[in-house]
């Protein structure tokens, strides 16, 4: 039993050519994107291999791994070190939560300060409503 199936290859072909000119009608960047692949889609399978093998054998896929594992911050076997990078680290920890809190206390701030100024304007509003007289812009 055969099946057939429709397979869309790279190359100037009446198919890609449509495909590639209502890629740029819809939204251009999926035209950019056909055009890509009709110029150089027998290479991407390639390409992708190469990426893989190269990220394989980098040394920052290991610091990547580390930092996923949640282990960036290891014991580096100097036990002076690692106390002092310990506390440096738990004292920067601290002035961020300091930092936060002041942020949020700021935030606050402000927000009172606006609803402070809203109310003094329609209160300015509601007596020169009540005078008869349009409100002087200023």
């Amino acid at each position: 039993m055969t099946t057939n199936t429709c397979n869309l290859k790279p190359g100037w072909t009446p198919l890609t050519i449509g495909l590639m000119v209502l890629g740029f009608v819809v939204f251009w960047p999926l035209g950019l994107a056909m055009l890509a692949y009709i110029l150089w889609g027998d290479r991407f399978s390639a390409m992708a291999r190469d990426a893989r093998d190269q990220w394989r054998s980098s040394p920052v896929k290991g610091a990547v791994d580390q930092m996923a594992k949640g282990t960036a911050y290891g014991r580096t076997g100097n036990a002076a070190f690692d106390d002092y990078r310990d506390r440096e680290l738990k004292r920067l920890e601290e002035e961020r939560a300091k930092l936060d809190t002041m942020r949020a206390e700021f935030d606050e701030f402000l927000h009172e300060l606006r609803r402070a100024r809203d109310q003094e304007e329609f209160d300015r509003f509601m007596s020169n409503r009540g005078r008869g007289t349009s409100p002087q812009a200023g």
